[in-house]
Protein backbone atom coordinates (compact mmCIF):
# COMPACT_ATOMS: atom_id res chain seq x y z
CA UNK A 1 0.00 0.00 0.00
CA UNK A 2 1.59 3.15 -1.19
CA UNK A 3 1.47 6.45 1.27
CA UNK A 4 -1.63 8.40 0.98
CA UNK A 5 -1.77 11.95 -0.61
CA UNK A 6 -3.61 13.94 1.39
CA UNK A 7 -4.97 17.61 0.52
CA UNK A 8 -4.53 20.88 2.31
CA UNK A 9 -7.96 21.37 3.33
CA UNK A 10 -7.92 17.44 4.95
CA UNK A 11 -4.04 18.08 6.27
CA UNK A 12 -5.42 18.89 10.34
CA UNK A 13 -7.40 15.81 10.30
CA UNK A 14 -5.13 13.72 9.08
CA UNK A 15 -2.30 14.77 11.49
CA UNK A 16 -4.83 14.51 14.20
CA UNK A 17 -4.62 10.70 14.12
CA UNK A 18 -3.98 8.79 17.38
CA UNK A 19 -1.20 7.22 15.09
CA UNK A 20 1.81 8.60 14.48
CA UNK A 21 1.53 10.26 10.53
CA UNK A 22 4.83 11.28 9.03
CA UNK A 23 3.89 13.64 6.30
CA UNK A 24 6.48 13.65 2.66
CA UNK A 25 6.52 17.30 1.78
CA UNK A 26 7.41 16.77 -2.06
CA UNK A 27 6.84 17.85 -5.80
CA UNK A 28 7.15 16.39 -8.93
CA UNK A 29 10.15 18.74 -10.23
CA UNK A 30 12.07 17.92 -7.77
CA UNK A 31 14.65 15.33 -7.83
CA UNK A 32 15.46 14.28 -4.43
CA UNK A 33 11.75 13.73 -4.10
CA UNK A 34 11.00 11.54 -7.12
CA UNK A 35 14.32 9.35 -5.17
CA UNK A 36 12.48 9.52 -1.72
CA UNK A 37 9.22 8.76 -3.29
CA UNK A 38 9.93 4.73 -3.55
CA UNK A 39 11.23 4.58 0.02
CA UNK A 40 8.16 6.22 1.47
CA UNK A 41 6.05 4.25 -0.31
CA UNK A 42 7.76 1.29 1.04
CA UNK A 43 7.84 2.80 4.84
CA UNK A 44 4.37 3.15 4.13
CA UNK A 45 3.69 -0.75 3.52
CA UNK A 46 6.44 -1.85 6.16
CA UNK A 47 4.72 0.12 8.88
CA UNK A 48 1.08 -0.15 8.06
CA UNK A 49 -1.08 0.11 10.84
CA UNK A 50 1.20 1.52 12.93
CA UNK A 51 1.92 4.84 11.36
CA UNK A 52 -0.22 6.64 8.75
CA UNK A 53 2.52 7.63 5.96
CA UNK A 54 1.39 10.36 3.59
CA UNK A 55 2.63 12.69 1.14
CA UNK A 56 1.90 16.33 0.07
CA UNK A 57 2.88 18.25 -3.10
CA UNK A 58 3.99 21.54 -1.56
CA UNK A 59 3.06 23.33 -4.90
CA UNK A 60 -0.58 22.43 -4.11
CA UNK A 61 -0.09 23.32 -0.64
CA UNK A 62 1.10 26.98 0.41
CA UNK A 63 -0.65 28.03 3.58
CA UNK A 64 0.33 24.51 5.48
CA UNK A 65 4.25 24.70 4.01
CA UNK A 66 4.52 28.55 5.24
CA UNK A 67 2.67 27.47 8.70
CA UNK A 68 5.74 25.31 9.17
CA UNK A 69 8.61 27.32 7.51
CA UNK A 70 9.05 24.90 4.75
CA UNK A 71 11.45 25.87 2.59
CA UNK A 72 13.41 22.85 1.20
CA UNK A 73 12.30 19.50 0.39
CA UNK A 74 12.10 16.91 0.31
CA UNK A 75 10.73 17.72 4.00
CA UNK A 76 9.08 14.71 5.99
CA UNK A 77 7.66 16.08 9.26
CA UNK A 78 6.02 13.08 12.17
CA UNK A 79 2.91 14.08 14.21
CA UNK A 80 2.14 12.31 17.15
CA UNK A 81 -1.80 13.84 18.25
CA UNK A 82 -1.48 17.07 15.35
CA UNK A 83 1.71 17.86 17.13
CA UNK A 84 5.31 17.86 15.29
CA UNK A 85 7.24 15.82 16.87
CA UNK A 86 10.40 15.45 14.71
CA UNK A 87 11.71 16.57 11.17
CA UNK A 88 13.91 15.41 8.09
CA UNK A 89 14.97 17.51 5.20
CA UNK A 90 16.85 16.11 2.33
CA UNK A 91 17.04 13.21 0.33
CA UNK A 92 17.74 11.03 3.42
CA UNK A 93 18.86 6.77 4.04
CA UNK A 94 15.97 4.63 4.53
CA UNK A 95 17.22 3.70 8.07
CA UNK A 96 17.27 7.18 8.68
CA UNK A 97 13.44 7.84 8.38
CA UNK A 98 12.97 4.03 9.77
CA UNK A 99 14.58 5.07 13.18
CA UNK A 100 12.52 8.58 13.28
CA UNK A 101 9.19 6.15 12.77
CA UNK A 102 10.77 3.83 15.66
CA UNK A 103 11.51 6.83 18.09
CA UNK A 104 7.42 7.51 17.67
CA UNK A 105 6.23 4.38 18.21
Amino acid sequence: MPAIHISEDKFDEAIASDKPVLVDFWATWCRPCQMMGPIVDELADEYAGQVIVAKMDVDQCNSICARYGITNIPNFKLFKNGVEVGNLVGAVPKNTLKSLLDRSL
